[in-house]
């Protein structure tokens, strides 16, 4: 019996059940070895990080590159369910050279079998897999880019992060997506705070001054605020700010909210522009 270990990965960007895609994987992983008397008898699984994480940044592929140098590793060999989600671009070429160091054979459907070190057939098919895994994760990070601001423009949708200081999150309904509302998930949308609101609008209109006054810069803003006794945004939420001080205003907080469009009525994500209910407006 040759005992093997099997290495595998999903990630949350591949929208994919774990458990799911690590039970094909493995599927596929014991129909190419079990013919030839291979059992697995451990495994190394990933989930939850990207395939463009090099092996030593995934916890569970880096416990494998270790056990590689462990003479006492317990498997013979190592057999993966598929090229794509294990390797990613030019990481073959970076990894393999370990298994060949500690003579540890490296198993894959694609070649159907132990990979040759001295087959340039074998090496090709693996850089062309790595490759198809890069453009993969870059479709993907272009499908879901377009439909996170197709919402953001077309449906006014808030798409995540907690609010901003002025704002609070309020549900806008059942979610379009059945399996999310499946579970109760809905919609968000912003409103303006009652209690944080006028902060901000009084924040704008100090800037811009009056017809008779000037505006004041950010430093004076946050020194006339802290003279009122007005609580800075950590101050306001401090069970969300644990790690920031909460002695008062700072003059790159008052920055930081006159250069934000969303207080202009704008909902921003990326490059699209929406209207939404604005907290300071001209």
């Amino acid at each position: 019996m040759i005992r093997f270990t099997f290495a595998g990965r999903c990630s949350t960007e591949d929208l994919q059940d774990p458990e799911a895609s690590r039970n094909w994987q493995l599927t596929r992983a014991r129909a190419l070895i079990e013919p030839a008397g291979g059992q697995i008898v451990t495994e190394y699984f990933d989930i939850g990080h990207s395939r463009s994480l090099p092996w030593q940044r995934r916890p569970r592929a880096n416990d494998l590159l270790q056990a590689l140098r462990n003479p006492n590793r317990g498997f013979d060999a190592v057999v993966i369910g598929e090229p794509q989600r294990t390797f990613y671009g030019n990481q073959f070429g970076n990894t393999f050279p370990v298994f060949v160091h500690f003579r540890i054979p490296l198993w894959v459907p694609e070649v159907g079998g132990p990979i040759d070190p001295d087959n340039e057939a074998h090496d090709l098919v693996m850089s062309v897999f790595g490759g198809m895994s890069k453009g993969e994760r870059n479709r993907i990070k272009i499908r879901v880019r377009t439909a996170m601001s197709s919402q953001a423009k077309l449906q006014g949708r808030y798409l995540g992060g907690r609010p901003p200081y002025g704002y609070r999150i309020t549900d806008a309904g059942t979610h379009p997506n059945p399996a999310k509302a499946a579970t109760g998930q809905l919609l968000h949308k912003l409103e303006a705070d009652p209690e944080t609101a006028p902060v901000v609008l009084r924040i704008f209109t100090l800037y811009v001054g009056t017809r008779y006054i000037d505006g004041m810069s950010d430093e004076a803003i946050a020194r006339r605020l802290d003279s009122e006794s007005v609580p800075c945004p950590s101050a306001h939420d401090a069970a969300r700010n644990p790690h920031r001080t909460k002695t008062g205003w700072q003059a790159g907080a008052v920055r930081a909210i006159l250069l934000n469009p969303r207080y202009t009525g704008h909902e921003v994500w990326m490059s699209a522009y929406t209207r939404s209910s604005p907290v300071a407006y001209e």
